[in-house]
């Protein structure tokens, strides 16, 4: 049975599925017709969703479904996972278990931890630990045992993994319905003014960056995605607040805080591991390599989780003490603030 996978705030990569070279000769010609004639059993709807998602590119360049190929083209379709998955062998890594019954489980997963298989992580994974722990799993829509929903290899937190069919297609439902309850705690660069907020825009891949996810105004690009903030502790420099989550989008918490000017702490591949904010003396930039190196990895852990029990109906809610590493750096700003006089308002 396939099932409905939430896309929290992913560790993805686009992996190339199909490459085409329109050759001389080739008439003006729609591209979902085009690779219609190429791909077996690809339907039209299928490959205008493709497009849709910014998965066709066409000469390096994300396009839309109208797009008329040429001669020469490069057309290529590009997927969230791997043309192929490797065999999954089991291996005997350590979990941390919050909660379990016969129907699910809880997990605070470490960072550094990869959730599923993937390019350049075939090994090590969450995935590979499950299957050493657990038998027969469920598969959810593409076809990895037990995940309901994944975040990123360097944001720790909870996860809730399905031991059943019943469960895996009840708790999807929940994630894609946005009746479950998912709170973050992040650092971000920059003084957050205002106490709370709301963040929604469209998220697609980059069109520069194809590693990155970017908000989009036009509607029809991407997929709607909500984020709502409250301000935890203000450090001048940077904010720890809250992020609550309404939709689940790959990135979403990372993209959305750098739409609005206050990337996360320390992640690279949103630009937050550059001093975006306070003064040029050395002993600040200091400062901050120490706190990079007390906390190497982007500021970002998913620490509350909430849904309805596939069995009971009860409701349950789960909650962690942030890790060690995001602690060590919140208390160095916190201190750092203290000392310093940092809590004014940063423009």
């Amino acid at each position: 049975m396939n099932n409905t996978v939430d896309t929290i705030d992913l560790e993805d990569e686009l992996y190339e599925h199909f490459r085409f070279e329109v050759p001389k000769g080739q008439a003006a010609l729609r591209i979902d017709k085009y690779l219609m004639g190429l791909i077996q059993n690809a339907t039209r709807n299928k490959i205008q969703t493709a497009a849709t998602e910014g998965n066709i590119f066409v000469n390096d360049a994300t396009v839309k479904s109208n797009y008329k190929v040429k001669a020469n083209d490069v057309v290529r379709v590009m997927l969230t996972h791997p043309p192929y998955e490797n065999h999954i062998i089991p291996e005997n890594i350590p979990l941390d278990i919050v909660y379990e019954d016969d129907t699910l489980l809880l997990i605070n997963k470490l960072p550094g931890m990869v959730v599923h298989p993937g390019h350049g992580n075939y090994t090590g994974t969450l995935v590979h630990a499950l299957a050493y722990h657990f038998d027969n799993l469920p598969m959810n829509s593409s076809e990895r045992p037990g995940l309901v929903h994944r975040i990123d290899k360097d944001t720790s937190g909870l996860l809730v993994i399905a031991k059943t069919e019943a469960a895996m297609t009840h708790l999807a439902k929940q994630f894609e319905a946005k009746t479950s309850e998912r709170e973050y705690v992040a650092l971000v660069w920059g003084n957050v003014v205002e106490d709370n907020g709301t963040i929604e825009g469209n998220l697609a891949r980059h069109l520069k960056d194809r590693m990155q996810m970017a908000v989009f105004a036009d509607p029809e690009i991407g997929k709607p995605a909500i984020t709502h903030y409250k301000v935890l502790e203000r450090f001048g420099y940077v904010t720890l607040i809250s992020c609550q989550l309404e939709t689940g989008r790959t990135h979403q918490i990372r993209a959305h805080l750098k739409h609005i000017g206050h990337p996360l702490f320390n992640d690279e591949r949103y630009g937050g591991h550059l001093i975006l904010k306070g003064t040029t003396f050395t002993k600040y930039k200091q400062f901050i390599d120490n706190c990079f190196k007390a906390l190497p990895r982007q500021a970002l852990h998913a620490k509350t989780l909430g849904f309805v029990h596939p069995t009971t109906g009860e409701l349950m809610r789960f909650d962690t003490e942030l890790p060690q590493d995001l602690q060590d750096c919140i208390e160095k700003w916190r201190n750092y603030s203290k000392s310093h006089g940092t809590d004014e308002v940063e423009e």
